[in-house]
């Protein structure tokens, strides 16, 4: 009886472990995009609209959506996006046209 019970229990316990180990917990690559943070970024969109760099530290981001910057290739831009740093890509929401700090010349004014 005794014998019995003891294997109920361990076979309980390995069922149990083994669904557990198939728990992984990590998101989708849909699901990590939904719950990156929403930012404002001021840059400048590529002028083949597939890129971004950022002016605060000229790191560049891959668009994954370029549709939605269409028009404004070569621009200077505030972003509305969520970017995912592990893939350097970022999703545009929504972009403004950024004020514009620079003298013809290319100088900051």
């Amino acid at each position: 009886m005794k014998k019995t019970l003891l294997m109920l229990a361990l076979g309980a316990f390995l069922i149990s472990a083994g669904a557990f180990a198939q728990d992984t917990m990590k998101p989708s690559p849909d699901q990590g995009k939904a719950m990156a943070k929403t930012v404002k970024v001021v840059g400048k969109i590529s002028d083949d609209g597939k890129s971004f760099v950022s002016d605060k530290d000229g790191k560049t981001w891959t668009i994954d959506n370029p549709d939605a910057v269409k028009g404004h290739e070569g621009h200077h831009v505030v972003l509305s996006a969520n970017p995912d740093a592990a893939s350097s890509t970022v999703h545009v929401n929504s972009l403004k046209m950024a004020k514009d700090t620079m003298s013809k010349d290319g100088s900051k004014m």
